[in-house]
């Protein structure tokens, strides 16, 4: 009895979630809020986060291309260091990394800045002037991450790939056209499109279920806690998920497209 209503209590969640989401889309389209508040998620969600995606990019490829050259090396296979860094970064490592730095960073933030506001009624109080809490609190943070984390992605990406260019050719001596030569021939459109479009389903998930989240919040301080950590405890649990997800189908989609057109 207990599990069957701790599954309907998930399912009324999911659907509050999903009818959030549709009306922060709808609060979007309807009328873009004022430029003034997206900037300022611009800067906080985007700018804010340069120096902890840097750090994350440029170790994860300096980490890739010490892997790949030890592995390789002794097998003649060293010439696709490069390569494998790229097609990681590009990918895999660079969309998922940077999101979670995003979730951590940005993700936090929002749920604990919204859940204290809702829990010291300010948002009732924005109500009650007639203040549309989803146009003013909520669309400028969605519109802000999913601008930034797709560019905080591709930085990420190249700097990773700089990194792993770094340690290869400074510290292992391998010849810079070794690195740089089978990037073009083999890393292809499609794996710049799967990070792209993995990067965006990740910050319309990490952004909504944080403010989601925050929105949601009821009690005091120790309830703000508690919202915040599962928030971004969820959004953890469901980039990997996706991520798999994302993985699978647009592979049998791409292979379905070749198949049909050649």
């Amino acid at each position: 009895m207990v599990t069957f209503l701790n599954q309907f209590k998930f399912l009324i969640s999911l659907g509050e979630y999903i009818s959030f989401v549709v009306l922060s889309f709808g609060t979007i389209f309807r009328r873009l809020p004022r430029w003034s508040l997206i900037r300022e998620q611009l800067y906080s969600e985007g700018v804010l986060s340069l120096s902890v995606v840097s750090l994350t990019g440029f170790s994860t490829g300096l980490v890739l291309a010490t892997q790949s050259y030890y592995q390789l090396n002794n097998k003649g296979l060293v010439g696709i260091t490069g390569l494998m860094v790229a097609k990681a970064m590009l990918t895999e490592l660079g969309p998922v990394l940077t999101a979670f730095m995003f979730v951590g960073r940005v993700g936090a933030s929002i749920t604990a800045e919204l859940a204290t506001m809702k829990v010291t009624e300010q948002v009732d109080a924005m109500i009650s002037m007639a203040v549309d809490p989803q146009r003013y609190l909520v669309s400028p943070r969605l519109i802000a991450g999913l601008i930034m984390l797709p560019l905080l992605t591709v930085y990420s990406v190249v700097l990773g790939v700089f990194g792993g260019y770094l340690i290869a050719v400074k510290f292992f001596g391998l010849a810079p056209t070794t690195f740089w030569d089978p990037i073009p021939i083999y890393v292809v459109p499609f794996d710049f499109w799967i990070g792209f479009v993995k990067a965006v389903v990740f910050a319309l998930l990490s952004v909504t279920i944080c403010c989601y989240k925050g929105m949601q919040a009821t009690g005091g301080a120790k309830d703000v806690g508690e919202s915040t950590t599962k928030a971004v405890v969820l959004c953890y649990v469901m980039i990997l998920i996706l991520n798999f997800l994302l993985t699978l189908s647009l592979n049998i989609m791409r292979d379905e497209f070749t198949r049909w057109f050649s």
